[in-house]
């Protein structure tokens, strides 16, 4: 008898230690709720949510609840159910990438089941899933044209499902200003103006679609500007992933030739490899968690061919500004002007991007202040002018010895002049287009509308005849013109400050050398413009082969600063050299002040005004 009784109590004993902890049960209860707190069935992907699980009976033991998607791997979230309790909620988390399988298959409804303590549960929830819609932001002396490709109902975001936004589209409200030929002196909005721009359209592409996250897909200078509205703007976690496409992180020196015009600014100084290096990627750094991914475009791999820009580079930003931060990147062989256009970067790319699946979004770190440096580069002085229609100007651009290419870039407003070039030997030179790499670029978003190179230069006068065209308006054509060296002498400028306040005194240097040897120089000025567009010219100090001079900004912004430097070598050759600082001056105490004043005195006498117009109201009534 006693062993029977030993029998039955063991039996009860393994029977009880392999019950489920939640008891018999008909199958759990799995719920969607928003973030309000509401039971939802249908949702956008990247909208916060949370998973609750309720179960038949009170669990007799703390028990984990993971909660799956068929095709994905590991779970979507994670609860546990405490002891004497029967539900349990996951904490909040964005639903990214719900609308995609690994397999890249769009999915509209996605199931969701449960695990209890690592066993499969009976029951799932089927719920149905918006995609994301994606924002595109447009880069320097551009707008939402530049996105055509993708916009509309036979665009490329069309044929993925998905609901495509430019901005400036018309869509939303929200225009930036980056920039424009139609009138190339009216100042731009700045990276902070326009980032304030991109947020309201993000907002409002939020009330009209109910999506709590986008994905930016930026082009060029619109990387800059999404940099900065992640790290100053951005209030809300509403942007799931940054898709880059040719952002010069560290700035593109072909801005040098619109920026000595005193066109389009303060952009085309914004975008300086000196503003970029030196202040933006000093102070611009937070990222709020967003992955970054980037594609550079290595159309040229010849050092003749690329005309502002070493190697290699897509005309107008090189594959190492690309990666001046750090983010994985991959390069491609198209030029800067196709990286927003081409089939085979949208299907190869964007689109891998736009469909990463669940679990798929890292969250991104923080990386430190600053950002790889760009490599040397050695100018001539920007030469400028105006050339009227039927008439021709020359520009004289020297090269000196132990110059191995020297390049030639050329922005014309109009993109119409054409040019005859005569070399140091007084003979005018076929230009070929590979031996010189010619490339013209009708596209004003590249800053550059002609180049051409040559190897091994003939030192000497190198003279650049700029004539009109059929195509060239009545009224002329502004142009600016720079040659671009490798070997030569070697010009290094500094500035003991980069940013500043107003009237702060600021020393600018330049030393000039050749082979590591002392060059003394023969000139040297400072062309200093100023925020408002106005320029100064002031002679710099020689000692040697070292000039300096001193710079006070006289209202806060953005300066841009050319040095430039001429020299004679033994041989009697000139040396015709020039570098480009930038300069942020920030508003005084008294200034900051000041407007803080005015901004609430306008405000009270707006409250007045309204007090006043109320009274009035009444008293016609009585």
């Amino acid at each position: 008898m006693k062993r029977l009784l030993s029998v039955f109590l063991l039996f009860a004993i393994l029977s009880l230690h392999t019950q489920p902890a939640f008891g018999q049960s008909d199958g759990p209860q799995i719920s969607l709720l928003d973030r309000s707190g509401k039971t939802v069935t249908s949702i956008i992907d990247g909208n916060q949510v949370r998973l609750r699980i309720r179960l038949d009976a009170d669990v007799n033991a703390q028990t984990r609840i993971a909660f799956t998607t068929p095709n994905v791997d590991g779970p979507l979230a994670e609860c546990v159910i405490q002891t004497g309790s029967d539900s349990c909620d996951t904490p909040p988390f964005h639903a990214l990438g719900w609308y995609w399988d690994p397999d890249g298959s769009a999915q509209t409804q996605r199931m969701i089941q449960a695990s209890v303590n690592g066993s499969q549960a009976s029951g799932s929830l089927t719920v149905n899933v918006i995609p994301r819609p994606v924002v595109m932001v447009h880069g320097f002396n551009s707008d939402y044209t530049a996105w055509t490709n993708y916009l509309g109902p036979n665009g490329y975001l069309a044929e993925l499902g998905l609901q495509g936004f430019a901005v400036g589209d018309g869509q939303v409200p929200g225009v930036m200003d980056t920039g424009s030929l139609s009138d190339p002196f009216k100042r731009t909005n700045s990276i902070a103006q326009n980032a304030v721009i991109l947020g309201e359209y993000i907002d409002n592409v939020q009330k009209v679609t109910g999506a709590e996250k986008v994905d930016l897909l930026v082009h060029s200078m619109g990387g800059m500007i999404s940099r900065y509205y992640l790290d100053r703007v951005m209030t809300d976690d509403n942007v799931a992933q940054l898709i880059i496409l040719g952002t010069p992180m560290a700035g593109s020196a072909c801005s040098i030739l619109p920026a000595s015009l005193g066109m389009m600014l303060p952009a085309t100084l914004e975008i300086q490899p000196g503003y970029m290096v030196n202040v933006f990627n000093q102070q611009i750094v937070k990222r709020q968690g967003v992955p970054f991914y980037a594609l550079a475009g290595k159309k040229l791999l010849d050092a003749v061919a690329s005309p502002c820009t070493p190697v290699p580079s897509d005309v107008v930003v090189t594959v190492d500004s690309v990666k001046a931060i750090p983010m994985p990147v991959e390069e491609i062989p198209l030029l800067h002007i196709e990286l927003n256009t081409s089939r085979e970067v949208f299907d190869g790319f964007v689109t891998r991007h736009l469909k990463t699946p669940p679990g798929g979004f890292e969250v991104a770190v923080d990386p430190p202040p600053g950002s790889n440096a760009p490599a040397s580069q050695q100018f001539s002085r920007v030469y400028t002018g105006h050339v009227n229609k039927g008439e021709t100007q020359e520009v004289v651009i020297n090269i000196d010895p132990n110059v191995t290419v020297a390049n030639f870039a050329l922005f014309d407003t109009t993109r119409s002049l054409d040019t005859v070039v005569t070399g140091a030997s007084g003979n005018q030179i076929q230009l070929d287009p590979l031996a010189n790499g010619v490339i013209r670029i009708d596209d004003p978003s590249t800053m550059i509308y002609l180049g051409y190179g040559f190897r091994q230069p003939r030192p000497g006068r190198w003279v650049v005849t700029l004539e009109t065209t059929d195509a060239t308006p009545a009224s002329g054509a502004d142009f600016a013109i720079a040659a671009r060296f490798d070997g030569g002498a070697l010009l290094q400028a500094t500035q003991d400050l980069t940013v500043t306040r107003v009237n702060q005194s600021v020393t600018i240097t330049g030393s000039l050398t050749a082979d590591g040897a002392p060059i003394p120089l023969t000139s040297a000025e400072a062309i200093i413009r100023a925020p408002d567009g106005s320029t100064e010219t002031r002679v710099m100090r020689i000692n040697g082969n070292q000039a300096e001079v001193e710079v006070a900004p006289r209202m806060s912004g953005i300066y841009g600063i050319e040095v430039n430097v001429l020299a004679q070598t033994a041989e009697g050759n000139t040396i015709d050299r020039a570098a480009f600082l930038t300069l942020d001056a920030e508003p005084t105490w008294f200034e900051t002040s000041r407007n803080q004043i005015l901004a609430v005195a306008l405000i009270l006498g707006l409250l007045v005004v309204s007090v006043i117009l109320a009274r009035r109201r009444r008293s016609i009534r009585r």
